[in-house]
């Protein structure tokens, strides 16, 4: 039996994890599968940092997956990643291909290199209502009660962490009956990036995609009718565009504001993938300032001597 027969690459926003992914599916005839929570949606393309142009690699398109999936203002949620994820991983195993899992959302990645058996939580209208009037900080104190609790770092709105709630909840009161997952034996890859570069690179490339057009995309996307609770519930960028779209903030405040959250979001992120480790998932940290195909070779000689 083969060792691996995933290989992830994960690391902090900005570290170069789509390019290193696409230039390894490249060398093994095989296509990404995103583990991204945002990217799933359509139209929110700037914002979510999709680089759809780097999947053409070498003249060649590179196949990805679970990107641009569901319309923007719908709840995604990790067991419908789980079931997704699911999917497109068994056919391309079915034909025999290695896939590459890329990514940087803690609970996406966790809920399949650790088989999370998960169940799908519906809403509890009654729960809902009981939590609608309390404070965000009342909330978050009332998620750390709960034992099972995977992840706070992503509560950053009242509906977020009534939510988060709702499935703690869920899971606690009921005699769930959870689904099989398969076994996932990944070779996972971290890219390590210094602080100072990580924070340097965040800022350019906020810079660069305000350029490019973000508020406008953000002003798109709410023409549309989706709710501004809506796209404030997907956090970071699409929070702050809203709130300087719908004049909660100024330019200048929006663009500070979401530069530092962006920051702690990426510090974060590292304490997640180190949190990680400690429940059992290993991770091979590589220097991301490597040339990519310096670290496609490693990762190659990684996967060779498995066999």
């Amino acid at each position: 039996m083969e060792q691996y027969n995933l290989v992830t690459v994960l690391g902090p926003t900005a570290c170069g994890k789509t390019t290193l992914a696409v230039a390894l599916a490249h060398r093994l005839h095989t296509g990404v599968i995103s583990a991204d929570s945002r990217q799933v949606y359509r139209s929110m393309d700037l914002g979510t940092g999709k680089d759809l142009d780097e999947y053409a690699y070498q003249g060649c398109q590179v196949p990805y997956h679970l990107i641009d999936i569901v319309d923007a203002g719908y709840k995604y949620n990790v067991f419908e990643y789980q079931r997704d994820f699911l999917k497109v991983y068994e056919a391309l195993r079915a034909d025999s291909q290695l896939p590459v899992l890329c990514g940087g959302t803690g609970m996406y990645l966790e809920s399949v290199l650790r088989g999370y058996r998960l169940v799908e939580v519906p809403e509890n209208k009654e729960l809902r209502e009981s939590l609608a009037a309390k404070s965000l900080d009342e909330l978050t104190e009332m998620l750390k009660s709960y034992k099972q609790l995977h992840n706070t770092t992503d509560v950053d709105t009242c509906k977020r962490a009534i939510r988060a709630i709702e499935i703690e909840e869920y899971y606690r009161t009921n005699d769930a009956n959870v689904r099989e997952f398969p076994e996932i034996r990944s070779l996972t890859i971290g890219l390590d990036i210094s602080r100072e570069l990580r924070r340097e690179r965040i800022s350019r490339r906020l810079r660069e995609r305000l350029e490019q057009g973000m508020v406008d995309e953000v002003r798109g996307i709410l023409a549309t009718g989706v709710a501004p609770e809506d796209l404030i519930y997907y956090g970071l960028e699409y929070k702050y565009l809203t709130l300087y779209i719908i004049g909660e903030l100024s330019y200048e405040e929006m663009v500070t504001q979401l530069e530092i959250a962006i920051h702690q979001f990426a510090k974060r992120q590292m304490t997640y993938f180190r949190g990680m480790e400690r429940r059992g998932v290993p991770i091979h940290w590589i220097d991301a300032t490597l040339p990519t195909e310096e670290k496609v070779d490693l990762i190659e000689h990684l996967i060779r001597q498995s066999k």
